[in-house]
């Protein structure tokens, strides 16, 4: 629906579809992605002009996406330390060891305007397949003490449109250099070593994200490389990542 509605809206209008559940949840690769009830599941159009900061670099939009997700729930008062992260390129973790969310976004270029439709889905009360934000929430309070409430989808899904839009706003006023500390201090991969080509790759050491977002690492005697994400090939499981 949003598809057929984007190119007949006004440019400055952005559009939002909000289900409960889904049947045909699509995640990267053609993969399937599961919707039960419980999680925030929503689709965005947003455009980008082309000759702009963000425009010139698409896909970063994954990565702030994923960013406001985090955001939205770690700059709540009270909630900073739950330990929600962001996964290079497109993954929301709890901590480094369980996904709980993803994000997917489509771009098509109409003469000098990028038309981003963006995918995003995160569990948030419901503890399978996975886990979710307020299994977190109760096992932060058990552990601390504390007494933080239950989140709900349709309040997380608010305040993540709301964060993304701040973070476009930063990007295309600073460039990457705007949200990248703010990225690294919830990614979870700092030092991280990694295999390159396949598992028995040599080995190298992730260090950051380039002006384009694409993900860099430090082979030794090599220098720092930049590689590209290719469907499931970088899975922290194996510590693969192909270069193209």
């Amino acid at each position: 629906l949003i598809g057929r509605l984007m190119f007949e809206l006004p440019e400055e209008m952005g559009l939002i579809a909000i289900a409960v559940r889904q049947t045909q949840g699509k995640g990267r690769g053609g993969n399937v992605w599961l919707s039960p009830v419980g999680c925030a599941l929503s689709t965005v159009h947003i455009t980008i002009p082309l000759h702009s900061n963000l425009g010139q670099r698409i896909p970063f939009i994954q990565h702030l996406v994923s960013l406001a997700v985090v955001e939205s729930v770690r700059s709540i008062q009270g909630y900073e330390d739950i330990d929600l992260r962001v996964k290079w390129p497109n993954d929301i973790y709890y901590s480094d060891l369980m996904k709980l969310g993803g994000v997917l976004v489509n771009s098509t270029l109409i003469e000098t305007t990028f038309h981003i439709l963006i995918g995003f889905g995160f569990n948030v009360n419901n503890s399978n397949p996975t886990v979710c934000i307020n299994d977190l929430i109760m096992k932060f309070n058990k552990k601390e003490g504390t007494k933080l409430k239950a989140l709900t989808a349709d309040c997380l899904i608010a305040r993540t449109v709301t964060v993304l839009e701040r973070l476009i706003d930063i990007f295309q006023e600073k460039g990457p250099n705007g949200v990248l500390p703010h990225y690294y201090k919830y990614w979870v991969h700092s030092g991280k070593q990694v295999h390159l080509h396949n598992d028995e790759g040599p080995i190298a050491w992730i260090v950051g994200i380039d002006d384009y977002g694409f993900l860099q690492v430090h082979e030794e005697g090599k220098g720092v490389v930049s590689v590209h994400p290719d469907g499931n090939s970088f899975d922290m499981l194996r510590n693969l990542i192909v270069p193209k």
